[in-house]
């Protein structure tokens, strides 16, 4: 553990769709990520806060992506010299949630 891990919030499952919630690990200008899936594969992500076309355009382009492919894409990426990136702490969180 690093220090960057993200904290869950909430996870349920209604109809076949798991819906989690993670608070963020607070170096990163968002503070929640909000992730729906289906048979691991993503079907809505939503960020709290943070570089708002930056998120919408990971949240984007994660949809209909099987998890374990968007974690091997975004994981390690960083912002700034930081450790860790709005996108590195979603992959964290799909890793909880596989």
């Amino acid at each position: 553990m690093d220090g960057f891990e993200v904290t869950k919030i909430s996870d349920t499952t209604v109809d076949g769709i798991r819906r989690a919630s993670f608070r963020t690990c607070g170096v990163v200008c968002s503070e929640q990520i909000d992730i729906d899936t289906e048979d691991g594969v993503i079907r809505r992500v939503l960020y709290t806060k943070g570089c708002n076309g930056n998120t919408k355009g990971v949240a984007a382009l994660c949809v209909g992506r099987k998890v374990e492919d968007v974690v091997a894409l975004l994981e390690g990426i960083d912002c700034k010299g930081r450790g860790t990136s709005c996108p590195d702490q979603l992959a964290r969180a799909l890793k909880q949630m596989q």
